[in-house]
């Protein structure tokens, strides 16, 4: 190992070992089993994102002895389930006064395990996808591929943003040109067919292609119904007369409490 690599290791060691501490600061606020926790487990949750991005941004792709990058990669897999985690409860809180105490204990049982998950569940997974060509030029391709993808989950997938910016995100990354959030009971209030309508998302493609901005749609309600949300497809052709060009603009109404752009 060269001594860069050592080097680098060593800062890999004491990076996962100061988010150690905010594991267990975060087990002892979900034992409390109390929504008011919510903004300290996104600050501690914030923290851990940040320093995971940091191993795999700076340090990670130096590391080239595959023991060692079994090693990290798995302990990064379980960082990455773990923030996810954290992340749907920050949003669940957002919208309810009361999670179900299994919840809490679902979250706790994750956390207690860390140490068994890490050198089982997601060892086994890492040396799968290490071991998935048996010769070293097939090898450095797939850990080129998976790197890209690791570093593509974090950075879509792990942010804390807000739920609007990931509608956004999704829908755009399926294709859509523009997205824009409604929040007008004029509008949806005339919608019956899911209860207590809120929101309304607007997307639309420069294209005639109508199954393409179904596809977006479906891909945005499904996102919505993921996170607890009723969500329902309107599929809308409109002409931009100004820019002479076709533009097909669809909508989902949800009863997710959305921030309006208007």
């Amino acid at each position: 190992m060269s001594y860069i690599e050592k080097k680098y290791q060593i800062k890999i060691t004491e990076i996962f070992n100061s988010i150690s501490n905010l594991d267990i600061e975060i087990l002892e606020l979900f034992k409390e089993k109390s929504i008011r926790s919510g903004d300290k487990i996104a600050k501690l949750c914030a923290l851990i994102n940040k320093q995971i991005n940091l191993i795999l941004k700076r340090y990670y792709p130096e590391i080239k002895d595959m023991e060692t990058k079994l090693s990290i990669k798995s302990k990064l897999k379980f960082y990455y389930d773990f923030i996810d985690k954290l992340t749907d409860f920050i949003r669940h809180i957002e919208n309810f006064q009361k999670l179900d105490e299994k919840y809490y204990d679902a979250v706790i049982k994750f956390i207690e395990q860390k140490d068994q998950l890490i050198n089982e569940k997601y060892r086994t997974i890492c040396i799968n996808e290490l071991t998935a060509f048996y010769d070293k030029k097939s090898r450095d391709a797939l850990e080129e591929i998976l790197a890209k993808k690791l570093e593509m989950k974090s950075r879509e997938y792990f942010t804390l943003g807000s739920l609007e910016e990931e509608i956004k995100k999704i829908a755009k990354t399926s294709g859509a040109d523009e997205v824009t959030i409604f929040q007008s009971e004029d509008i949806v209030k005339q919608v019956d067919l899911i209860k207590d309508p809120k929101s309304m998302i607007n997307f639309s493609i420069y294209s005639e292609d109508e199954e393409k901005l179904r596809d977006i749609g479906k891909v945005i309600r499904t996102y919505l119904i993921s996170k607890g949300f009723e969500a329902i497809l309107f599929i809308v052709e409109l002409s931009n007369v100004i820019s002479e060009r076709e533009v097909l603009t669809g909508s989902v109404i949800t009863n997710a409490k959305l921030f309006p752009d208007l």
